[in-house]
Formats: structure tokens, C-alpha cells, sequence
């Protein structure tokens, strides 16, 4: 019986969740985010304001309820990769998946991209990655979790798709920008075409 009140309460809090970012995509994108108050989200999902901030700590955090599932899949990519790929490869091909889709019929992506105060709260959350991130690595090569190389890569890797998206093309910026931590900088064709470039100068 206590599983089955267990389970009830569970399904019961992922609706009042989902009820609570669906309202809030709707508002915000109907009337823009600036002009849309909590208040009006928990009325809009039938829910008190207190149930709102157990649920979400930010009007921010509303648009994002999907960050935990982005981590699973960020420490998946590398925990999970085929035998033999090389672990630098497993995380650039799970950025190139999923960091370069432009999703213009998505409303939420649409709500993020035209909204400052959201882009700035999502690359806030896509920073905070790194820890977790770091961790996965240093399990897949054996150094210790806190190797400050462990951690520069992290960083620089979750950098990167933010660096691609300024570009024509973004999974081939990727692409390079990982070829760049893999290979250093002298080896790369980011190099190899600017020593071309001196050359024909």
C-alpha cells in the first residue's frame, strides 16, 4: 500500500509540475516574459504560489524543466559510448546532436532565443554542468575527480557550443573547436589555415 501512495504522490507532483511549465511557456510567449508574473502562472496551472516555488525556486527556472535530463544525457554520452571511442569523440558527437538543431517551431526554444533574461539563465544552467561533467570524465579515464585538466576540459567543452552557434556552421565550428582540445593548437586546421593565410599574405 505505501508503494502505491508512493507512486500516487510521485505522478501526482510531475503533473503539477508539467501543468506549472506548460501555463508558463503559454503566458510567457503569448503576452512575453517581462510582463507575466508568477502569480498569474500558479492561477493559469490551479495551484497556490507557494506550490509554484516547491516546484520551481525562479520565474526563470519555469521555462527549464528539463535540466536534470540534460546532465543524465551529458554523463550518458561519455558513460555509454561505444568500446573504443574515444571519450573527447563520444561528448563532441552528443553536442553536435543535440547543442546545433535549430528548433524554430518549438515555442520554449522560440521564448528562450527572444528573451534575454532566459538566454542568460540557460547558459547559467549549461555552466553548471561542469562538476557533473568532470566527474563522468574522470571516471571514464581513471584521474581524480578534482585534476585540473579534468575540469579545464569541462569547462572548455561546455563553452563550446555557445562559441559554434556565432557560426555559419555550427556542428562543423564544433567539430573544429574539439579537434582544438584534442590536438593543441599547432596541429589543427584552425592552424593550419591561418599559417596558410600568412603564407599567401
Amino acid at each position: 500500500m505505501a508503494d502505491t501512495t508512493t507512486g500516487r504522490r510521485e505522478r501526482k507532483k510531475a503533473q503539477t509540475r508539467q501543468a506549472l511549465a506548460d501555463a508558463a511557456v503559454r503566458l510567457f510567449t503569448e503576452r512575453g516574459f517581462d510582463d507575466v508574473g508568477v502569480r498569474e502562472v500558479a492561477e493559469a496551472a490551479d495551484v497556490s504560489l507557494s506550490t509554484l516555488f516547491k516546484h520551481f525556486p525562479s520565474k526563470e527556472a519555469l521555462v527549464f524543466d528539463l535540466d536534470t535530463d540534460i546532465e543524465s544525457a551529458l554523463v550518458a554520452a561519455i558513460r555509454d559510448r561505444d568500446p573504443g571511442k574515444p571519450v573527447l569523440h563520444a561528448l563532441r558527437d552528443h553536442l553536435m546532436r543535440t547543442r546545433t538543431a535549430a528548433r524554430p517551431d518549438d515555442p520554449t526554444f522560440v521564448l528562450v532565443e527572444s528573451t534575454p533574461a532566459l538566454r542568460d539563465y540557460a547558459r547559467r544552467m549549461w555552466l553548471r554542468h561542469e562538476k557533473t561533467l568532470a566527474g563522468a570524465l574522470a571516471e571514464a579515464t581513471g584521474l581524480p575527480p578534482d585534476d585540473l585538466a579534468l575540469t579545464g576540459l569541462a569547462r572548455f567543452a561546455l563553452e563550446i557550443p555557445s562559441l559554434a552557434r556565432a557560426s555559419d556552421d555550427p556542428a562543423r565550428a564544433i567539430r573544429e573547436l574539439f579537434a582544438l582540445l584534442e590536438d593543441g593548437w599547432v596541429t589543427t586546421p584552425l592552424m593550419r589555415r591561418a599559417e596558410r593565410s600568412g603564407e599567401d599574405a
